[in-house]
């Protein structure tokens, strides 16, 4: 039988394929241009740690920039000094002497090898004596006046004052220190000993003070002082005696 077109069969009707229009303007196109990628934004990062970088290093070694991680501040909390005493000081101080001790000690342990116990320090010390002549003790006497322009004047002889050591210019120039010693340098207040070497200096200064000349230059410029003094009051012959101390007698 026949088949007519009522009988065939009906097909759906196609879709009209979608079309999507994507309009791009010009402002749109300068946007895209300007989103930057990771590539560029890894390579400014990295320029810019470079150059500063080198900002630091140029900064360091100028000495413009002082940065140093393991400085140190140092803060003062101390109160201010206090004034305990006031002395009236008679003392004239005459001559000074510059002396200058090179101290070479070796502590050795005899039944141990240097390096395990033992110490050998040389301590440069430097420091000043004064030689000072004491117008306290003077008796009566001591004053004679000898006519109307002559005077004659006597005193003790002049004496040596404790040593004075600088301790900007004393150090300890070389040390060499065994295992034993070093490791006690932890429990010590005083580490490198210096307490002990400023003691043994004072010494050898006071020392050296006595053997040079000192008292002879305290005793000349003491005389030129006071021949100096009393000659502008009129006193033409001025005459300085000494004579040893009342304990040395």
């Amino acid at each position: 039988m026949p088949t007519t077109l009522e009988d065939a069969p009906r097909r759906a009707p196609e879709r009209a394929p979608e079309v999507t229009v994507r309009v791009v303007t010009e402002e749109g196109r300068r946007a895209r241009s300007r989103r930057p990628s990771i590539a560029s934004l890894v390579t400014t990062l990295v320029a810019a740690a470079a150059v500063v970088a080198v900002f630091l290093v140029v900064g360091v070694v100028t000495g413009i920039l002082h940065l140093n991680p393991f400085s140190t501040t140092t803060i003062d909390r101390s109160p201010p000094a206090v004034l305990k005493q006031l002395n009236n000081l008679t003392r004239y101080t005459a001559a000074q002497g510059k002396y200058e001790s090179t101290l070479d000690v070796e502590d050795d342990v005899s039944i141990l090898p240097s390096f395990i116990a033992g110490e050998h320090t040389i301590f440069i010390a430097r420091g000043t004596v004064d030689a000072n002549v004491d117008f306290a003790a003077l008796p009566d006497d001591a004053v004679q006046v000898r006519g109307d322009h002559a005077v004659t004047i006597t005193l003790e002889k002049p004496t040596l004052g404790k040593p004075v050591i600088d301790p900007d210019t004393s150090r300890v120039a070389s040390q060499d220190r065994g295992l034993v010693n070093r490791i006690g340098e932890f429990f010590s207040s005083d580490a490198n000993g210096a307490q002990r070497f400023y003691q043994m200096a004072d010494q050898k200064l006071a020392a050296a003070a006595r053997a040079s000349r000192l008292l002879s230059r305290a005793e000349t410029n003491t005389t030129t002082m006071l021949q100096g003094l009393l000659g502008r009051v009129g006193y033409t012959d001025v005459q300085v005696r000494f004579t040893p101390q009342r304990g040395n007698r």
